[in-house]
């Protein structure tokens, strides 16, 4: 019956069995790393290190009208992950109603802060509606990582359209002296903004602003920051996040509000491995020059807009502090704690 099958879907049955297969190979052992890290479909997923320990943070994969809770996992060596499940939904944010998304956490003081992006707001300016406020950037706050989460201030924290940004994927960053930051933005720009010390607003610069644009050429969302050798690292991803063009550059800068100049692209398609790799955070094993990226991509071939999953692979500097371009692989890592 094979035989008579169109030319056409005969290939792709042939190319959707050998990445099948080389998924398969590197995941046929629990104790052995492999890509994806996750079952199911996830997207721009916050790595970070809780109490030696490893979490992933990602965004539910779906049409936005499902897309209404957000699922944790934690793992002791990138392999294998214990699956939290539905942290917070919108049952429990009562201003959300669809697309809770691009979770951020951090802990301050013995409180896990779980920042998100929910309910895809427009402007006037780009859409032709009123603008909507009902939506942004919101806060939940636990006493674990786990959860259970509950919203901290009842209302977004961000929902204006500062700078022509859309209030949507946001990074909190902890600088040297313990300054909280918040970058975030759709719509090609990147803003920057102080917390203040509870978490309930934003606190202006000296200048008297309350945000900043800090958008370096061909942004176009999802921001990520670090610093490594005195150096502060901007991600962000570019290409669209639909498709298979989006992918990952990077700046450096001397200050947390740059300026920061675009350097290259560092993550992108692969034709062997998968496509649309963005969205994207960083993981430092303290004490150790030892990085990795974790990210998520589409697998090949691609099922559907949703179709994105969780990796995690190494991540490389040059002696001059620049990044190496970044292989994507089958094998993934491991790295215990």
């Amino acid at each position: 019956m094979i035989g008579k099958l169109p030319a056409r879907v005969l290939a792709l049955l042939i190319v959707s069995g050998l990445f099948t297969l080389q998924n398969l190979k590197a995941q046929n052992n629990r104790n052995k790393p492999g890509n994806p890290v996750l079952e199911g479909w996830y997207a721009d997923p916050e790595g970070v290190i809780f109490d030696h320990r490893y979490w992933i943070f990602p965004t539910f994969s779906a049409r936005y009208e499902k897309q209404v809770f957000l699922d944790a996992f934690s793992s002791k060596d990138l392999v294998n992950w214990k699956k939290h499940s539905r942290i917070i939904d919108t049952a429990v944010i009562k201003w959300a109603y669809m697309a809770m998304w691009a979770p951020s956490i951090v802990k301050k003081g013995k409180q896990y802060f779980l920042f998100f992006s929910a309910n895809d707001i427009q402007s006037k300016a780009r859409n032709g509606v009123k603008d909507d406020t009902l939506g942004g950037i919101g806060i939940a706050v636990a006493n674990s990582p786990s959860g259970p989460y509950r919203d901290y201030l009842g209302k977004p924290l961000i929902n204006q359209f500062y700078n022509g940004a859309q209030p949507i994927d946001q990074f909190v960053f902890e600088d040297r002296d313990g300054q909280f930051y918040i970058m975030y933005g759709g719509w090609g720009h990147c803003n920057i903004a102080k917390l203040n010390d509870d978490f309930t607003a934003l606190k202006p610069f000296h200048d008297g602003s309350l945000v900043k644009e800090i958008t370096p050429d061909n942004y176009v969302e999802g921001p990520t920051m670090f610093i490594r050798n005195n150096k502060y690292y901007l991600m962000w991803s570019e290409g669209g996040w639909t498709n298979g063009t989006y992918r990952v550059a990077y700046a450096m800068a001397d200050a947390v509000t740059g300026p920061f100049r675009r350097i290259s692209t560092i993550l992108e398609a692969d034709s062997t491995i998968a496509t649309g790799a963005g969205h994207h955070s960083v993981l430092h094993i303290p004490n150790t020059d030892e990085w990795f990226i974790v990210y998520h991509r589409r697998p090949i071939p691609n099922l559907d807009r949703d179709h994105r999953v969780v990796c995690v692979d190494r991540l490389y500097f040059n002696s001059d502090g620049t990044i190496r371009h970044v292989r994507m692989t089958f094998e993934g890592v491991k790295r215990k704690l």
